[in-house]
């Protein structure tokens, strides 16, 4: 099927090809790429506009002796391919399969595990002083994008490194893109510098033209002037950055010339001190619709490789928090929405269009974006921070310092909370109601379904206090059952009456336990199925009056149990003193592997089958305790 990939099963097997050989390998890892990823998803642009520099890489490197850090780490399914990973690709990103992401426990050649960007500096710059003091040879390269160099920590490490001077690559894979395009002054003067070697490259070939005839002499003469005033004015700047940190910076360079990066690296990989080697590449170079849309191939589905990635016709729970708060904004013009480098997403996309005065891309910088919103809401605007669940983690101390303990009034769009499936441990997001529960002056909540979420963002312009709403990665949903009518701050609802067992669930956990309901009515169990919509403050009133009504409650949470709602609501009863018997479903204190969505609710227990069973031997244990 390929005429030299079948041949690759380690990075040894591509060291004697040359480069015409290692041109055909190219165009045959696009072709696995995208025949593999039709039947499986994953990410797919971003590795294809990477093939060339991975197999450099590995050509001028030895892996695992050198040590080749990936970041972010959805780039690195050639280098998977290459260290003889290809045959497990049919299971890439399933449940038990490949992971999406470089993992240690995978494999000798997968660093360190790396699933959030801004990292492989640093992690690099700790293996470089590790070898350095115990005397070691080996090379260290951190592969990091144009999207990611541009988070602070990625910063924090450049500096670090030009500061020691510590003996190390960094390869900066400059794309223009990050998932949606890259924004920020970064992003801007990588830019330039693209622009300006290629200005340096029209003022070569001009020079080779005009020297072919004598009577070119004089032009020859003018244009060698003009490049050499433009080298002066832009090529002397394009190093200034990262020269001014300590940093020998080399660049750009084809990203898709094999010859030119295997040279390239040969020279630098002796070099002392830290080195920036600037590469240009193309994502989704080789499949024409992926290079054409490269966002839309990021992340994708399974696909038709003729007709390329269609739209899905179900409508994301992102795509209406970005709808609703387009609506919001159109009657209250104090609105502002940020997003750190994911507009397409969380739906902001929508609110860019609409209202981009108020529309703020700040990069790949959740720390920045949350202390931004506190500015916001300082002078009285009112900002939504849409981010990922497992995103919001990186900003925890500015939403304590610089949030809740001023009390500004910015919310939080909490996306992809609870279980998201594929990415696997480094995104799924569920520590968000342990990591928020604790900080004071922050109200927190969880809808039951989308259209509750959109009286959430209705709630949330009324309150003039730090607020998060957080739910679930996946197509708009609406349970159809319960009030649909303005919320109050706390207030739970009761959605089905019923006897001895009080379930109280939050977000889509409410779903789930309608379901379990279903199952335990035939097995003559009727719990109470009550929304506990709000995490702070919680319904105080209610709950006293249904737990003197039931022997049993059972809290579902998709989230650790440790410091979530389930200890709030433990908390709630053993201060009141209040006598019932108590069963806490949720994630237990573990990181979640990659798989689907309901293969992991089942294997963690909270599909709506592994819930009916924990409550059926919950309830039939407290009988036999009370026989007794």
């Amino acid at each position: 099927m390929y005429k030299y990939l079948d041949k690759v099963n380690h990075p040894k097997d591509i060291k004697s090809m040359d480069f015409n050989e290692l041109d055909i390998l190219a165009k045959d890892i696009r072709k696995f790429l995208v025949r593999s990823l039709s039947k499986t998803g994953g990410h797919l642009s971003s590795n294809l506009g990477i093939v060339e520099l991975t197999l450099a890489l590995h050509k001028v490197f030895d892996s695992p002796k050198d040590k080749i850090i990936w970041d972010v780490g959805h780039q690195s399914y050639v280098h998977k391919i290459l260290t003889g990973r290809k045959d497990n690709f049919k299971n890439l990103r399933k449940f038990k399969g490949l992971s999406g992401f470089p993992k240690e426990s995978e494999s000798e050649h997968d660093i360190f595990d790396t699933g959030h960007s801004s990292t492989s500096i640093s992690i690099g710059q700790g293996i470089c002083c590790a070898r350095d003091i115990k005397n070691e040879k080996f090379n260290v390269i951190s592969v990091i994008g144009d999207g990611s160099i541009t988070g602070g920590m990625a910063l924090e490490g450049l500096n670090h490194i030009g500061y020691t001077q510590t003996k190390m690559i960094v390869i900066l894979n400059d794309n223009e893109m990050s998932i949606d395009k890259n924004v920020g002054a970064m992003s801007n003067h990588l830019s330039s510098l693209i622009k300006n070697s290629t200005i340096s490259k029209v003022k070569d070939e001009f020079e080779k033209i005009l020297s072919i005839s004598k009577s070119g002499e004089l032009l020859l003469k003018t244009a060698t002037e003009v490049k050499e005033s433009i080298k002066s004015k832009f090529n002397h700047q394009e190093c200034d950055f990262f020269k001014s940190l300590g940093i020998s910076y080399y660049g750009p360079i084809d990203g898709h010339n094999i010859k030119e990066l295997v040279s390239m690296l040969e020279f630098v990989k002796d070099k002392n001190g830290p080195v920036l080697l600037h590469i240009i590449t193309e994502k989704g170079k080789g499949y024409r619709p992926a290079s054409n849309e490269p966002d839309k191939y990021h992340g994708v589905s399974s696909f038709d490789i003729k007709t390329g990635v269609r739209e899905s016709t179900e409508k994301s729970i992102s795509n209406v928090v970005g709808e609703k708060l387009s609506k919001m904004a159109n009657d209250n013009k104090n609105i502002v929405a940020v997003t750190a480098a994911m507009p397409s997403g969380t739906g902001l996309n929508i609110f860019s269009k609409n209202h981009p005065n108020r529309y703020f891309d700040v990069g790949i910088a959740e720390q920045h974006a949350t202390t931004f919103c506190a500015g916001l809401a300082k002078n009285n605007m009112k900002p939504y921070f849409a981010v990922y669940s497992t995103f919001l983690q990186r900003a925890y101390d500015q939403i304590i310092h610089d949030v809740c303990i001023t009390k500004k009034a910015v919310t939080f769009l909490i996306d992809r909370a609870g279980i998201v499936g594929n990415d696997g441990e480094t995104h799924q997001g569920i520590f968000d109601l342990s990591y928020l529960n604790s900080i004071p002056n922050i109200f927190v909540m969880a809808p039951k379904d989308t259209k509750e979420l959109e009286l959430m963002m209705d709630l949330s312009l009324e309150i003039n206090a730090p607020v998060a709403i957080r739910y679930p990665r996946g197509s708009s949903y609406h349970l159809g059952i319960g009030e649909y009518n303005k919320l109050e701050i706390g207030k739970y609802e009761v959605l089905s009456n019923g006897e001895d067992t009080l379930i109280l669930a939050i977000g889509i956990m409410v779903k789930h336990s309608l379901k379990a309901k279903g199952i335990l009515m035939n097995e003559n169990i009727n719990p109470t199925i009550v929304n506990a919509r709000f995490l702070k403050p919680i319904d105080e009133t209610l709950l006293f009056d249904l737990i003197r009504k039931h022997k049993n409650i059972v809290t579902i949470e998709d989230n650790v149990l440790t410091g979530g709602f389930s200890d709030r609501i433990n908390k709630f009863i053993i201060d009141n003193n209040l006598d019932i018997n108590i069963l806490n479903l949720g994630i237990k204190e573990e990181f979640i592997e990659h798989g689907s969505v309901d293969e992991i609710y089942d294997m963690i227990g909270l599909s709506p089958e592994k819930i009916s069973e924990s409550i059926k031997n919950f309830v039939n244990k407290t009988k036999i305790s009370k026989d007794l």
